[in-house]
C-alpha cells in the first residue's frame, strides 16, 4: 500500500502532473480510500517540496508547478471525500492587506498551509481591516495570516490586529504576518503573535500553534 503512496508523492516531486492524475486514478481504482491518497500521497510529497523551497532547493517556479499537479490529483479525489472524511489541521484565513494588490506571497502561502492540511479560507489582495474580522466572525479560523509587500501598506498588519483587539477577540486566534518589509520588530510592534520569512515557515509556524493549543485544550 505504502508503494502507490510513495510514487504518488515522488511524482508530485517531480511536478509531473499526468503522472500524478494516472496514479491517483489507479490507487482510486483498487480501492484505496481518498483521503489516504490525499494524506499519505498528495499532501506528503507537497511537504517535501515545502521543505525544499524553504530550504532554498527549490525556487517558486518548481513551487509552482508542484502545486498544480497537487490540485489536479486533488480534483479527482474530491468526489470521493465524503463530508467531513478529511479532517483538517485547522483553518487559516489568508489575505494581503488593504492598499496591497500582492499576491505571489499569499499564494505561496495558500500552498504551504495546505501542505500542512489546512483548510483555507483566501481574502484575497487589498483586504481592509474590518473585512478580515468579518470573515473571522463567519469561519472561526485558528490562524489569520496577513501579507503586505510594500513598507507603504504594513500599517495595515497593526492595524487589522487593533481591531481585533478592539472586538475582544485577540486572544481567540493566532496572528502571523509576513512579506519583504516585515521584521520581527514591526510583529512586536503590529502586536501579532508571529513573523514569518518565508511562506513555508508560515506554515510551520501555524501548524505549531494549532498543535500547542489541542496540547492545552484551548
Amino acid at each position: 500500500m505504502s508503494s502507490i503512496f510513495n510514487d504518488i508523492s515522488d511524482a508530485l516531486q517531480e511536478c509531473d502532473e499526468e503522472k500524478v492524475m494516472e496514479l491517483v486514478g489507479k490507487a482510486l481504482a483498487d480501492g484505496v480510500s481518498a483521503r489516504d491518497i490525499l494524506a499519505h500521497g498528495l499532501l506528503s510529497g507537497m511537504s517535501v517540496i515545502a521543505d525544499q523551497f524553504k530550504n532554498n532547493e527549490i525556487f517558486v517556479p518548481e513551487v509552482l508547478m508542484a502545486a498544480q499537479a497537487m490540485n489536479d490529483g486533488a480534483a479527482l479525489l474530491k468526489p470521493h471525500l465524503a463530508d467531513g472524511d478529511a479532517s483538517p489541521a485547522g483553518t487559516a484565513l489568508l489575505g494581503t492587506v488593504r492598499g496591497d494588490l500582492h499576491d505571489i506571497g499569499k499564494n505561496l502561502a495558500r500552498m504551504m498551509f495546505e501542505a500542512k492540511g489546512f483548510r483555507i479560507i483566501d481574502l484575497g489582495v487589498d483586504v481592509s481591516p474590518e473585512k478580515f474580522l468579518e470573515a473571522y466572525h463567519a469561519e472561526k479560523p485558528d490562524v489569520v495570516a496577513m501579507s503586505a509587500l510594500l513598507t507603504t501598506t504594513i500599517g495595515e498588519m497593526k492595524n487589522t490586529v487593533d481591531v481585533f483587539v478592539e472586538a475582544g477577540l485577540r486572544d481567540k486566534v493566532t496572528i502571523i504576518i509576513g512579506g519583504a518589509p516585515v521584521t520581527e520588530t514591526f510583529r512586536e510592534f503590529a502586536g501579532a503573535d508571529l513573523y514569518a520569512a518565508d511562506a513555508a515557515t508560515g506554515a510551520d509556524a501555524a501548524q505549531k500553534a494549532v498543535l500547542a493549543k489541542i496540547a492545552t485544550g484551548q
